[in-house]
């Protein structure tokens, strides 16, 4: 799968970035079948495919249902699963809890916007370093952008070296970065440890 998503059909990784769930809990959610995955083949390649649905119901164990007993969580999963629209829910274990769906749901919803959006920003041109996914017009590649967050950039300093993104844009690099990993990523990165060149060059200027 590409950058494009299908309808309604989302990777583990795409869910991990939508939900703020480690992609470790997500695999752990299928192996305690808490949820079911459609498998589509590609070529020789099964890919294992969650819906908004069940995107929904792993923003709520983001957000704390892991706590409850695991046949409660399935017995969350069903009905959520069940009931695309539901809002609310009742489980009764000694005494009674009342599960909210609905600001999960609008969670999801937003995070699955942001997603397609930081689709859109990014292409992959075989003859542009390689085909590694960079911004669309530039030779920027989104992962740098988000290795330099992660590792302390501020986003003003990035665009000071990278005038020709806009915050916005970077701003999504690391949500892109978390759903789409690079596949068989090659030991040394032609941008690791690299700083911003328009920063670099001010800092030498001034010595």
């Amino acid at each position: 799968m590409t950058a494009a998503t299908r309808n309604d059909a989302y990777t583990p990784s795409q869910v991990s970035a939508v939900t703020d769930l480690p992609l470790p809990a997500v695999h752990k959610a299928i192996e305690y079948k808490l949820i079911r995955p459609k498998r589509v083949r590609e070529g020789h390649i099964v890919q294992r495919l969650l819906s908004r649905s069940q995107a929904v119901y792993l923003r709520m164990e983001a957000t704390g249902l892991r706590a409850l007993p695991l046949a409660l969580r399935r017995q969350v999963a069903r009905a959520v699963e069940g009931d695309p629209g539901i809002n609310s829910m009742s489980l009764s274990e000694g005494s009674s809890i009342l599960i909210q769906c609905g600001r999960a749901r609008k969670e999801v919803d937003t995070g699955l916007r942001r997603l397609a959006e930081a689709a859109r920003m990014v292409e992959s041109v075989p003859e542009v370093l390689r085909g590694a996914p960079v911004y669309k017009g530039t030779r920027i590649p989104v992962h740098a952008i988000a290795d330099m967050l992660s590792q302390g950039a501020t986003v003003e300093e990035i665009l000071e070296g990278y005038p020709a993104l806009r915050r916005d844009k970077v701003d999504l690099a690391p949500m892109y970065a978390k759903a789409f990993p690079l596949r068989g990523r090659p030991a040394t990165r032609p941008w690791a440890k690299r700083k911003p060149r328009r920063v670099s060059e001010r800092q030498l200027a001034s010595r």
